[in-house]
């Protein structure tokens, strides 16, 4: 018997509340079967195609924009690309709301971008998902997080490894990590 006493009811989460996947199950699971087939794999196919089917599935996406192999996208229906962006290796678009991304936008291998979100305060963890938007000229570093409800400024360049949790305006070159939050989780 655990002497851990958790006031976590994890058996109480419904994924059905506070998520709209804004599209029909059939549409999501043909989505999974061309994600698995063209996305996620190491095949280098052509950007020209893999954009090609992301319009398909409602996707607005601009002119230049490059697409590397092993690119998870959740839902591309919820997805808007300006022009001239790079999307690296392994990038991570957990896009449960939308998604934006402006003009001259690198977002570096492996990065997460996240936007979806438990309530931990609530024992049932119920979801608090939120938008992403990336504004023109910004660079997310490799291996970054950025987390729902962030916007990164204008030329704004998000440096490798980081944690982005809060908003960050324009022009500036940041390494958030937030390290120094140390508090009760169930107060």
């Amino acid at each position: 018997m655990s002497q851990y006493n958790s006031k976590v009811l994890l058996k109480d989460f419904d994924a059905s509340n506070g998520l709209d996947r804004g599209a029909s199950k059939f549409k999501e699971l043909l989505w999974y079967i061309f994600k698995t087939l063209f996305f996620l794999t190491a095949i280098p196919y052509p950007s020209s195609f893999k954009i090609w089917i992301l319009k398909t599935f409602g996707a607005k996406i601009g002119n230049g924009v490059v697409i590397k192999p092993r690119v998870n996208i959740h839902f591309p229906w919820k997805l808007n690309i300006a022009n001239n962006v790079w999307i690296g290796e392994e990038a991570f678009l957990l896009n449960f709301e939308p998604l934006i991304i402006g003009n001259n936008v690198c977002i570096s291998q492996r990065s997460f971008l996240c936007g979806g979100n438990h309530n931990f305060k609530n024992p049932s963890m119920p979801y608090r998902n939120g938008p992403i938007t990336l504004k023109d000229g910004c660079w997310v570093g490799a291996c970054s997080f950025i987390g729902p409800n962030v916007t990164i400024g204008v030329d704004t360049v998000v440096t490798v490894g980081s944690v982005v949790t809060q908003n960050i305006g324009d022009n500036l070159v940041t390494s958030v990590i937030p390290t120094n939050f140390v508090k009760q989780r169930w107060s």
